[in-house]
């Protein structure tokens, strides 16, 4: 980088430090409790159903655009199943800040409004 020149943001802020608990206390719905519970909280299987569940909603269309988030829930599956974890916040930091920006817990731009 050139002395002066500015650095771009990253395109894809990851979920650290306070930005990460920040993160994991989002409340998602959570079809095992019947009720909204934090992001951290979620279970192996709240995470494999979430992800069964956006994978069946994938269709043509606008529904194709489900495709990337319900990929990105079955690779924090995986995530899980691999580091052998109960809840997401077991995850460790360096697997969950790479998977977290595409699971739109926090949609872009930060808001539902």
């Amino acid at each position: 980088q050139e002395a002066g020149a500015k650095a771009e943001p990253d395109p894809k802020p990851k979920a650290t430090g306070t930005k990460r608990e920040e993160f994991l206390a989002q409340t998602v719905h959570s079809r095992r409790a019947g009720a909204s519970v934090p992001f951290g909280e979620l279970t192996l299987e709240d995470v494999r159903g979430r992800a069964d569940e956006l994978r069946a909603a994938v269709g043509f269309g606008p529904t194709a655009r489900v495709a990337p988030v319900a990929r990105a829930w079955r690779e924090l599956t995986m995530a899980m199943e691999q580091g052998q974890v109960g809840t997401v916040k077991e995850l460790d930091p360096e697997a969950l800040s790479e998977i977290a920006p595409r699971l739109w817990v926090v949609p872009p731009g930060g808001s539902l409004l």
